[in-house]
């Protein structure tokens, strides 16, 4: 079934992802007074053109076929990495498939199968022997991917594991309101602590309870986080600003409910300075990283910066495919696949944690 077909879809999608709706509540909703970001709509057709489209379809089929059977992902130091498995069912879902249904429905059912069993008695979501940068990156992109998929289902098994996922990050917050490597209450850094943010904000979105508290602690670090340039320090206690981690720094804004005011804008200023421009961002450090973010950024403040923005990114991602469909990453290219089509699918709206 091509994509153009799914299209069709998107209500029913829309529905059950409507179900996971809703912001973080009194925290993250925007106030009655508050303006909504400038978001004149453009449909996906008009922004997935047809090169783009067949990119979307190749990079979908390439990650299908290297999903083993146990639902895992990844090559070389990063085999069996539960972020790789997160992300790759996230593209499929951003595709409008969902468990057990849609061309690539049995390989999300597979990804959530392999998060489960992999889900540690603590909650902790971490694949013995896999590889990783940090676990606790894999542990929060797991939890985003099990709070959508639970969101769209109300599947029993998928909240008991979530529960304890979303209660192991609320329990290894430290002092300054942030997250590390590991899970324990000691060291935080910004890339780290976005993660978790987006977590906990996709966990309470599907009715999970997440602590008043912890959210008004991590929203506080990522402020303090912030540089006079509007870009974002890796550490709090001082550094300079950097592409990716300040396009995280911006979602983790939103997702702490700030839309608008001068963080939100200084933080957008110094993200556009790095609009792709014909590949010459792409010997960056972290480059997928910070796109998925950046991407994010700009879907949801809309206007002008969207319509730079994608078109951009969307165009440098199509001459960055390889020719068996993937895209290279130093993690593995099954991550580079999966955060690729994640970008380029954006403006379907179909995951409920992109939905404006």
């Amino acid at each position: 079934m091509s994509r153009r077909a799914l299209h069709s879809r998107r209500d029913f999608v829309g529905a059950l992802a409507a179900v996971a709706g809703g912001g973080w509540l009194a925290l993250g909703a925007r106030s009655a007074g508050a303006a909504a970001p400038d978001n004149p709509e453009l449909s996906a057709t008009d922004m997935i053109t047809p090169e783009a489209e067949k990119c979307i379809e190749a990079g979908l089929a390439f990650l299908a076929s290297r999903q083993q059977d146990d639902g895992s992902f990844g090559g070389g130091g990063y085999s069996r990495d539960v972020a790789v498995a997160a992300l790759a069912g996230m593209a499929f879902m951003a595709g409008g498939s969902t468990p057990n249904r849609g061309p690539y429905g049995e390989h999300v059912e597979r990804c959530i199968k392999y998060l489960a069993d992999n889900t540690q008695d603590s909650g902790y979501i971490n694949a013995p022997g896999s590889g990783s940068h940090g676990p606790m990156y894999g542990h929060g992109f797991a939890t985003l991917f099990l709070a959508e998929t639970y969101g769209m289902t109300r599947r029993g098994d998928i909240r008991d594991k979530l529960s304890r996922a979303v209660n192991l990050i609320c329990n290894s917050q430290n002092g300054e309101g942030g997250w590390r490597y590991q899970p324990i209450r000691k060291e935080a850094d910004i890339s780290v602590t976005i993660c978790q943010i987006m977590a906990l904000r996709a966990a309470k979105n599907a009715g999970l309870h997440v602590p008043a508290e912890v959210v008004e602690k991590c929203t506080d670090y990522v402020k303090k986080s912030q540089n006079a340039d509007g870009g974002f320090m890796y550490m709090i206690s001082g550094g300079q600003s950097a592409f990716p981690r300040s396009a995280a720094g911006v979602v983790a804004l939103y997702s702490a409910g700030i839309y608008e005011g001068p963080e939100v804008e200084r933080g957008l200023a110094y993200v556009m300075d790095y609009i792709p421009a014909g590949g010459g961002f792409s010997r960056e450090s972290h480059y997928f990283y910070g796109h998925y973010y950046a991407v994010q950024a700009m879907w949801i403040k809309g206007g002008d910066f969207w319509r730079r923005w994608f078109p951009a990114v969307r165009d440098e991602l199509i001459v960055r495919q390889r020719k068996d469909g993937s895209w290279m990453d130093s993690i593995c290219q099954e991550y580079g696949t999966a955060m690729a089509c994640i970008i380029l699918q954006i403006p379907n709206n179909y995951l409920p944690i992109f939905q404006r």
